[in-house]
This record gives C-alpha cells, sequence and structure tokens, in this order.
C-alpha cells in the first residue's frame, strides 16, 4: 500500500448489510458477472465484520480495521494509524498519523469525496452526520436512501458527474456506501409484496440488481488511472436464522462478510495516464 497510496486513485464500496453466503452463492451460480469478473478466482474471500451494525462497523474501518480473513491470524492490514504495539501493522502497511484513514489520505493529496446511503450518511441529524463529516466532500440525496428502489443507480449517476468535474491530476478517494441490501429491499424482487416483506430472496434480488450497475461505477472509478478497489459488506444480517432476524446482534449470518481488493485498469491509451498504470 505504500507504493499504491499517492500513485493510484481508491475506491471504497460497502455493499451495506450483504451476507456472505448469499455473496458466495450467487457469484459460484453466475448471477452477479460484473461483480465476479473482479474476484480473485471469482469468488468473495470469508471474513468477519468488525462491527454488527453500519455506525460501528464503519467507524472501525475508516480507522483501518477492515474485515479480518476468517482464519487465524494475525493478519497485516492494509491500513493503520499510527500506535505503538499493532501487532497487525506490517511493512507494507500503509500507516497515517491522523486518527482516521479518510483524514490521512486527505494529508497525502488525495480528495475525499462520500457517496452516502443508509441513515447513517443522511446528514439529517448530529449521528448522520458523523460519518460523512469525516469526508471533504459528501452526497446524499433522498433517491440514494434504503427506501428507494433505484438507489445505487442514482448513487452511480452522482459519482460520474464527480469525477467527470475533477482536474485529472487530482487523485481520489472515492466512497460509496450502498444500502440496496438493506431493508426494505422487497422491491428488487419481481412478484414480492410489501405485505410478504424482506427475505433471503429479496436480499440475492437486491444484489442483482446492484450487479447491473456496478460496472459503471468501477468505469467511472478507472476513468482517470489506475484504481485500487476494496468492496466489502460492513456486516450481514439474519432472516430468521435460528430465530433471528435483523442485525446489531451476534449471529454468524451478521459477522460473517464478503471482501475483495483488487485493481480496476484505466482505458488504455487515456488521456494523461501513465502507460504503466494499465499493465
Amino acid at each position: 500500500m505504500n507504493e499504491v497510496v499517492g500513485r493510484d486513485d481508491l475506491l471504497f464500496v460497502t455493499l451495506d448489510t450483504l451476507r456472505y453466503d448469499v455473496a458466495q452463492e450467487l457469484a459460484a451460480a453466475g448471477r452477479i458477472p460484473h461483480l465476479a469478473r473482479h474476484l480473485p478466482g471469482g469468488a468473495w474471500q470469508r471474513r468477519h465484520a468488525p462491527g454488527s451494525f453500519t455506525y460501528a462497523s464503519h467507524q472501525a474501518m475508516f480507522a483501518g480495521f477492515l474485515p479480518t480473513p476468517a482464519s487465524p491470524g494475525p493478519h497485516p492490514r492494509l491500513f493503520a494509524a499510527r500506535f505503538a504495539g499493532s501487532e497487525t501493522t506490517a511493512g507494507r502497511t500503509w500507516v497515517f498519523d491522523t486518527p482516521d484513514l479518510v483524514s490521512g489520505l486527505a494529508a497525502a493529496g488525495y480528495r475525499t469525496v462520500c457517496v452516502g446511503g443508509v441513515g447513517f450518511f443522511n446528514r439529517q441529524g448530529p449521528l448522520g452526520s458523523v460519518l460523512p463529516g469525516m469526508f471533504q466532500e459528501s452526497h446524499w440525496e433522498p433517491e440514494f436512501g434504503v427506501a428507494s428502489p433505484t438507489s445505487f443507480a442514482s448513487q452511480v449517476a452522482r459519482v460520474e458527474e464527480i469525477v467527470a468535474g475533477l482536474p485529472r491530476e487530482q487523485r481520489l478517494f472515492l466512497f460509496v456506501n450502498v444500502p440496496s441490501l438493506h431493508q426494505p429491499n422487497w422491491f428488487h424482487l419481481e412478484g414480492a409484496t410489501r405485505a410478504a416483506g424482506d427475505s433471503r430472496a429479496t436480499h440475492a434480488a437486491a444484489l442483482e440488481y446492484v450487479d447491473r450497475h456496478i460496472g459503471r461505477l468501477f468505469a467511472a472509478a478507472a476513468s482517470r488511472r489506475r484504481c485500487f478497489t476494496i468492496v466489502c459488506s460492513d456486516h450481514g444480517t439474519a432472516y430468521g436464522d435460528d430465530g433471528y432476524t435483523g442485525h446489531r446482534l451476534g449471529h454468524e449470518a451478521v459477522w460473517t462478510v464478503p471482501y475483495a481488493h483488487f485493481f480496476l485498469n484505466p482505458p488504455p491509451g487515456s488521456p494523461g495516464v501513465r502507460p504503466e498504470a494499465a499493465v
């Protein structure tokens, strides 16, 4: 990461509330082709979330504590605040001297931009202003929220406008919180009804909806230079598993999340893009 930061743009996407088992099943069945083509080996990595609901998990991730591989560690981290005794800060870790990753990247010359989704990013009150307030620029509209059937498509359209308006030489750290998997998601499955409510099947349909639009997000993020990309869930959710429903609870369906990171390459011959960035 010490080579990546300062050279490449950065994209961090949280697929809010996405369950690992659903994500993995859809990737294996070919139902999310646009995401799967970027997953190493075509599969998600199984990880443990740093929190059981959006606010807690994002506070941890913005401090450098991304979901942890679900195997015995220690596991060196990509990003870490400088503090004595850290057992997961290694030579490859990009270390920052600010309280959080967002301000650390801003200090390194990045334009930090948040495109929010769930209520913790809506800036409609003090609590909903904490996470987006870390960024130099933040965006949220009702069309981006959990109640909108077209939330992610609307977010992607805003991202395209943001990227198009940036000076080409300006490095970008773009964060997108995708709300489509969060309840309510019944409207993503044809034939489902509000009365019947959300289910594992509507959750899967919501991920298929996201996949139909994520190619545009990736294209925008990599339109100027190579882009290091993280896509993961912040936590899962239960649909009657062992009697549990929802999240902010300690069930396996909540704590186990899908994760991937990879590079997005710019189009060959893009203006202002170094030839080596397309390799």
